[in-house]
């Protein structure tokens, strides 16, 4: 059901989720979070994982938006049951959101597969085997951080930061931790940038992990980036 009345500034999802196979749980998640993101007019959001992407995607549609999605992330999150070898749910999501491999979350959470020319991956550099020739099979747009200011870039854009896109040693405490990347500095640059287009209606992060050593710093590093998106 729709949130009743205005969305607060600091909603939180707490559902009890039937006792049913992790899709199945995560479609009534982010049905919910759908419902959210189509009653808020500027939805900032704050999520475990990148699955959370279809919700905020599916509020979007149900608002009547078609954006452009700017993925930011180490990984290309690409892979389908035919190409994983561990399974993973989190390594899906930007495949499922274009229409690919199993639909299952995209369905209950009222997702549409969004076309590949609407989506960026951008910083991604640690991709599997089998997911990387995907990407590069794909329709899907590939570019390094430093190179968001030269998109050409048009309509509504829904902007997905996971944090590890940033080089570990700036952005530490992540799960899956990819040397090698893009300074904080650069990819704050980059928000900074895509903010400035005033055409963002969307934005959200894949967070820290509060229970790895350097969390405070992560959760610092993670409180500037999103600062262009908090008004």
């Amino acid at each position: 059901m729709p949130y009743p009345g205005p969305v607060p500034a600091d909603a939180e999802l707490v559902l009890d989720l039937p006792d049913d196979a992790p899709q199945e749980r995560m479609g009534v998640l982010y049905r919910r979070l759908a419902d959210l993101v189509a009653a808020d007019a500027a939805p900032r959001v704050f999520a475990g994982d990148c699955v959370a992407v279809i919700g905020v995607l599916a509020g979007l549609q149900r608002r009547g938006l078609d954006p452009t999605l700017i993925f930011f992330d180490a990984h290309g999150d690409f892979h389908t049951w035919e190409t994983t070898a561990s399974g993973f749910l989190g390594g899906m999501p930007l495949a499922m959101l274009t229409g690919r491999g199993e639909q299952t979350i995209l369905q209950a959470a009222g997702q549409e597969p969004l076309p590949d020319d609407r989506v960026v991956l951008v910083g991604a550099r640690d991709l599997d085997p089998g997911e990387d020739e995907a990407v590069a099979v794909s329709g899907v747009r590939t570019v390094e951080v430093s190179g968001v200011s030269d998109l050409d870039l048009d309509g509504p854009l829904y902007v997905h930061l996971d944090v590890d896109v940033v080089d570990p040693e700036d952005l530490p405490a992540v799960n899956y931790p990819a040397p090698e990347g893009p300074s904080l500095d650069t990819t704050l640059a980059a928000m900074e940038y895509l903010a400035g287009t005033g055409r963002v209606v969307a934005f959200s992060v894949s967070s820290w992990n509060p229970a790895y050593p350097r969390a405070e710093e992560a959760a610092a590093a993670t409180r500037r980036l999103a600062a262009p998106f908090a008004g």
